[in-house]
């Protein structure tokens, strides 16, 4: 009896492993679900609707955009989180969700160690800005102007932890100057806070920021990539002004599955994701929203770059004492 017992169930864990082996083989087998935490019409909503047909015909399957929003990104991880992890529901996840994790330690989702990152697809930096009829025409400007009028000076944001607010509270930690934080309830805001004269700079993400500074509405100082953009090529890099690694801040975003997905499943995401990239048409969509394609060249140098910008992003809360409260 033992025996057969033994014999049965080693049989059942064989059929099993070849259950679960041809499933991954034959994924995707239905459609993907890819959870966007960002309200639709948005710029990230936008890119990955834009992308999703693309993707859709290198996986040979239907790509679905699901739009959750809320907390900062938060509910849509904590959702995705506790999906199954089998490759059919996939986050958009981003450096804000590193963010919201280290602002708040508390929050019942670890991204680090709840999702496996596949592959980082795009990313956009935030340009320093000030109303065209400003007196400031360079950072250097501005900083002495902060300088001079310590808490005078205040800069807007669409609220505590974006990157408008980040931006700001690091520009002012590392110059040693203080400025007054302004939170609107959202990004839009703030080149309207800008235009009217009720705020006297911002950090404003780069899709946003480039039709308002080409139309003459803001006038660009600098921008938080490691080095100029081409869509702004006479606007410096404020890390070559700054001189420190934490002015490079841009809005990054990938694809992260649940955690414990079979390899063939990361992998083939992987595949699929990396060739729909390589498509022409796709790059073109992304650069005129100001996000610049960028591809990890495994999804191990995607989970690397994850480590690396949660550090980033914790030691960047500690200097500015940004705090979730």
């Amino acid at each position: 009896m033992q025996r057969r017992t033994f014999c049965l169930g080693a049989l059942g864990a064989v059929l099993m492993s070849r259950s679960v082996a041809q499933a991954a083989e034959s994924y995707p087998s239905r459609a993907v679900r890819i959870v966007v935490p960002y309200a639709a019409g948005g710029g990230p909503d936008i890119m990955v609707r834009q992308f999703g047909p693309r993707l859709s015909q290198t996986m040979g399957q239907t790509i679905v955009v699901e739009n959750k929003v809320g907390a900062g990104g938060v509910l849509a991880a904590q959702y995705v989180a506790q999906a199954a992890a089998d490759g059919y529901t996939v986050l958009l996840g981003s450096n804000s969700h590193l963010i919201q994790k280290a602002l708040q330690p508390t929050l019942a989702f670890d991204p680090q160690n709840d999702f496996v990152p596949v592959t980082v697809i795009g990313t956009s930096p935030s340009v320093l800005v000030v109303p065209a009829g400003s007196p400031y025409r360079s950072v250097q400007d501005l900083a002495a102007a902060l300088r001079a009028r310590p808490g005078k000076m205040n800069y807007a944001s669409g609220g505590v932890g974006s990157a408008a607010h980040l931006g700001g509270a690091t520009f002012a930690a590392l110059l040693g100057v203080d400025a007054v934080h302004v939170p609107f309830k959202g990004s839009v805001e703030i080149p309207i806070s800008l235009a009217r004269g009720d705020t006297d700079f911002a950090f404003t993400i780069a899709g946003t920021a480039i039709p308002q500074v080409k139309s003459g509405r803001l006038r660009a100082l600098a921008v938080t990539s490691r080095e100029p953009m081409a869509e702004l090529a006479d606007v410096p890099a404020l890390h070559d002004i700054l001189h420190s690694d934490l002015a490079v801040q841009e809005f990054w975003f990938g694809l992260w599955l649940p955690r414990k997905p079979g390899a063939e499943v990361v992998d083939k995401l992987y595949a699929a994701t990396t060739a729909a990239l390589k498509d022409g048409s796709v790059k073109r969509d992304f650069e005129a929203a100001g996000i610049r394609v960028i591809q990890s060249d495994s999804p191990q140098a995607a989970a690397a770059f994850v480590r690396d910008e949660y550090r980033k992003w914790a030691e960047i809360i500690k200097l500015t004492g940004i705090s979730a409260g």
